[in-house]
């Protein structure tokens, strides 16, 4: 294997796909990343047997980006090669010989790595096409910030540390819950058959990284345990979660017996000050109320002080004798993803679930916090 191409532009392939390598790796070969020099392009592989990380860099005739001069493959330490690359100063020559002896020149710059045999590095999964699901980057981004911050953080109950995406009658649902706040996003996608899988929250945040100066059409395709999300230039594989989602519509509630409809940003700016003193409580309490028809929200710690403030309710439905405790964190969270002005959040008693919901009659999103206790 032999070629040429441009620091730069390897540099950054090199460090989106060491993403996915990891150094504690108890089978060496798993802390390289795979190069692939082809006809077409250089592709790169990186891998922690949990998630797979692909890369594609066309050749481009008009900037001669790359040369090649032999096609190959070769495995080569990520940690070692990842910094290299980025430290050189010009374009970087890569030649590989039959020992697998990686040698590096860029400039008056000569560099040896020992490499690892290509054909011992793990296989792609095998992943049927023939359900694929074909998502907007943007919209697909949307849905992931959107849900996945409200996944379980401990492995307790694994499929609460996913994301429950399902396809079904042309729309795709997307729920997350830790048992204490659920999050919930709809779209409309073309589905050629129903189906669903639970994702890792890791490999959303990562699919979110690697996509994020993306704007075309994400592909998904799942089969055997694993998920692919595939664009033009980058497939991401991840193992799925195993196990039966629980059915969170049950925790909605159908009824409220007070609504708000309030300005977004105003209660967010709100709710981030009130959790300056909420951090002596357990979970980061922060109390709402209705006080002359305004909304007044109030956090305290006996050591740092206390805060209140008013805020201007644009509209009032139902009964205005309201209080409760809420998670200000977990709350702070909902209101961040949120994009609309004007929001609604619903409340059914002092220790029933709290509901914030788009203003519009088409509501593609839905955050549910519960209470908690004060004393």
């Amino acid at each position: 294997m032999k070629f040429t191409i441009d620091q730069k532009l390897f540099s950054k392939a090199l460090s989106d796909v060491g993403s996915a390598v990891s150094q504690k790796s108890l089978v060496p070969i798993l802390s390289g990343i795979k190069v692939i020099a082809e006809d077409e392009g250089i592709t790169l592989i990186g891998t922690n047997s949990d998630i797979i990380i692909k890369r594609f860099i066309p050749r481009d005739e008009t900037s001669r980006n790359i040369r090649i001069d032999q096609t190959g493959s070769a495995v080569v330490s990520e940690r070692y090669f990842t910094e290299l690359i980025r430290k050189l100063p010009e374009d970087v020559n890569i030649e590989v010989d039959d020992k697998q002896v990686v040698k590096v020149r860029s400039g008056n710059i000569f560099t040896q790595l020992n490499g690892f045999r290509a054909d011992e590095y793990p296989q792609l999964p095998e992943i049927n096409g023939t359900n694929s699901i074909s998502m907007d980057a943007k919209e697909l981004k949307e849905v992931i910030k959107q849900t996945v911050f409200a996944t379980a953080k401990n492995e307790t109950r694994p499929v609460l540390t996913g994301v429950h995406f399902r396809f079904s009658n042309n729309q795709l649902t997307a729920v997350a819950t830790n048992s204490q706040r659920l999050a919930s996003r709809i779209n409309d996608v073309y589905v050629k058959q129903e189906t669903s899988f639970i994702v890792p929250s890791s490999s959303l945040n990562e699919l979110v990284k690697q996509t994020s100066d993306y704007s075309g059409i994400v592909k998904i395709n799942s089969s055997d345990g694993y998920i692919l999300f595939e664009t033009d230039q980058v497939s991401l594989y991840s193992r799925l979660i195993s196990g039966q989602y629980p059915n969170t519509s049950k925790l909605i509630p159908n009824e409220q017996k007070t609504m708000l409809s309030l300005n977004k940003e105003r209660l967010e700016k709100g709710i981030e000050r009130a959790c300056l003193f909420a951090g002596e409580w357990k979970n980061n309490n922060i109390t709402l109320s209705i006080r002359n028809h305004k909304l007044c929200i109030s956090s305290g710690s006996s050591e740092m002080g206390q805060i209140q403030e008013l805020q201007e309710i644009m509209d009032l439905t139902g009964d205005a004798d309201l209080k409760i405790s809420i998670d200000g964190h977990f709350l702070k969270e909902a209101l961040h993803t949120i994009k609309d002005e004007e929001i609604n959040i619903k409340f059914n008693g002092a220790m029933r679930p709290i509901v914030i919901e788009s203003t519009h009659e088409v509501s593609t999103y839905l955050h549910l916090i519960s209470p908690v206790r004060s004393y």
